[in-house]
């Protein structure tokens, strides 16, 4: 292969790992968002064993995803992360302290040990989608790089309105993604109470995704420019409206393992869609297009990425039989037993 043609792959394999990382581990922040809707310690230790033996090899997706970044695009990890290093630190503490918040909650039995970790659990689980839209907004929008790659915003300047609603879209449509997981893996009252919260996040996210797209349409209208240069890329919003549409359906029809898939197929769609809106760019610049980071910039050298290919070959078959496998094993309605969260 030759150098453009491999910073391609690594650029759609980041794709596929952002993917697999949003759907994965949605539902998880999802359940974390929902939980203080629980009643009871019961049905909130069922949300959280809900995700127990899932959260933690969900995650995984998001390490390998700053480790491929770090090793193709080496120039595009150090800007990005120098630049919202702040943004970064509180993304990770949020993780961190979520990760804590699950093992921690039911260590002691005292109703104000668990209030705190339930508090805990939902700030953290909140924090982090809308972090998350709120890079990807700024990405959108482009930030402050000069021609050595140094970004002058700062934290408060990342917080534009559009980043912000962004954030809001990403915060509803894990929420939306997680009550469908609720209902999926538990039975009685906390599941007709699922249902409800499926419809309610619903609409919350129908609102912010009509909304956010037509504030992208007015505030980056570079985003259409791949889409008008390769109509067939049109199919894609085709298909993402499609999802989005066949998820009450599905609900409606009692079908919620489709509503899942439906959710599932909506977070990838728009992924790719962020995709295709930033292509070529990776770090686009406000100060001058010409200092923007770009697939071919920022890439590693030829040699590397060679190699990385290879070691992709071998470890991402190993990745998803071990995804795989873990679903399978924990399949079916949650049970609490004495080893639960």
């Amino acid at each position: 292969m030759s150098h453009d043609v491999l910073a391609l792959v690594w650029f759609a394999l980041l794709g596929i790992l952002l993917i697999g990382y949003a759907i994965l581990d949605g539902f998880d922040l999802g359940v974390g968002i929902l939980h203080p809707l629980a009643k009871g310690d019961t049905e909130r230790r069922t949300m959280m064993n809900s995700i127990g033996p899932l959260w933690d090899g969900n995650e995984v997706w998001l390490v390998t995803f700053g480790g491929a970044l770090f090793a193709a695009f080496p120039n595009a990890y150090a800007t990005v992360f120098s630049g919202f290093y702040a943004a970064f630190m509180l993304l990770l503490f949020a993780l961190i302290f979520r990760a804590v918040s699950l093992e921690f909650r039911s260590k002691v039995k005292d109703r104000r040990w668990r209030t705190l970790w339930d508090f805990g659990f939902f700030a953290s689980s909140l924090l982090a989608p809308f972090l998350f839209g709120v890079a990807a907004g700024n990405v959108m929008t482009g930030i402050a790089v000069d021609d050595r790659f140094v970004v002058h915003n700062g934290m408060l300047g990342q917080l534009k309105p559009y980043p912000i609603a962004v954030g809001a879209l990403a915060v509803c449509l894990f929420a939306m993604h997680g009550a469908i997981f609720v209902y999926l893996k538990t039975e009685g009252d906390l599941q007709e109470r699922a249902r409800g919260w499926i419809w309610r996040a619903f609409f919350c996210f129908l609102a912010a995704y009509l909304g956010v797209t037509a504030y992208t349409v007015a505030e980056v209208p570079r985003a259409l420019s791949n889409f008008e240069r390769v109509p067939a890329l049109w199919i894609v919003p085709l298909l993402n409206v499609l999802a989005i549409a066949n998820i009450p359906r599905a609900m409606h029809l009692k079908m919620p393992f489709y509503a899942f898939v439906s959710s599932c197929c909506t977070i990838a769609a728009l992924a790719f869609l962020f995709a295709v809106a930033l292509f070529p760019n990776l770090v686009p610049s406000t100060i001058d297009p010409a200092y923007g980071l770009t697939v071919y910039n920022a890439r590693s050298s030829e040699k590397t990425l060679g190699i990385m290919l290879v070691v992709a070959g071998v470890g991402m078959p190993c990745v998803l039989a071990y995804t795989a496998t873990i679903y399978w094993v924990f399949r079916g309605k949650v049970k609490l037993d004495h080893s639960s969260y």
